[in-house]
Order: structure tokens, then C-alpha cells, then sequence
């Protein structure tokens, strides 16, 4: 298990949801999906889920199947509805300007150290 805030670090992520601190989100792996059926049947909680997608469905998703962080790779910014709802159901939200072969690399390496 490792911390979100160390793997916010390691790819240069922005928080869009400040008041949720990635100091208190423990994660074990990643589930890397465009497709929200995929997502819905085979996310896990405490994994972060790497898309591209940045609309209000990811938050309905990542709800439902206790994903506690969603990573936006490519530099996908989610406006301010997206921000607003993921903080309603504790959800953050970090975008990077890594491509999600490459978030997914990093974090496998990270949490195989």
C-alpha cells in the first residue's frame, strides 16, 4: 500500500479537489479503463482509476465501486461540475500530462519497490 500524495508526486499531479487530502488516500494498484462498464465490473476500492474520461459519469462510477481517486492522464482538466460532485462523494481527482501507459508504469514500479 502506498500513499496517492507520493504518486501525485512521482508524475507531477495536480489535485482539482484540494479539500481532499491524497495524504490520507492509501492505494494497492490501479485499474486503467475508458469504457465505464469495464470499469464498473472490475475496479476494485483502494485501486485509482487512470482515464482520459473527465465527465460527471466517471464520479457516479468511482462511487460505486469505491474507487477513492480518479487519475486524468494526457492532461485532461475536469471543469468545475466534475470538481464539485467528486468532492460531494469524496472521490479526488489528479490530472497529469503523462499518457496512461505511462502512469500505469510508474505506479506498478512504485508499488513493487
Amino acid at each position: 500500500m502506498m500513499k496517492l500524495a507520493n504518486y501525485m508526486a512521482a508524475i507531477d499531479g495536480t489535485n482539482h479537489t484540494p479539500a481532499i487530502d491524497p495524504e490520507e488516500i492509501e492505494i494497492l494498484g490501479a485499474y486503467v479503463s475508458d469504457m465505464l462498464s469495464d470499469v464498473m465490473g472490475s475496479a476494485k476500492p483502494d485501486q485509482v482509476w487512470i482515464t482520459i474520461m473527465k465527465h460527471l459519469n466517471v464520479i457516479a462510477v468511482a462511487s460505486m465501486t469505491g474507487v477513492p481517486a480518479i487519475i486524468l492522464a494526457k492532461g485532461n482538466v475536469p471543469d468545475a461540475a466534475v470538481c464539485d460532485k467528486a468532492l460531494e462523494e469524496s472521490i479526488c481527482i489528479i490530472s497529469s500530462k503523462l499518457s496512461t501507459f505511462e502512469l500505469s508504469g510508474i505506479l506498478y514500479s512504485m508499488l513493487k519497490a
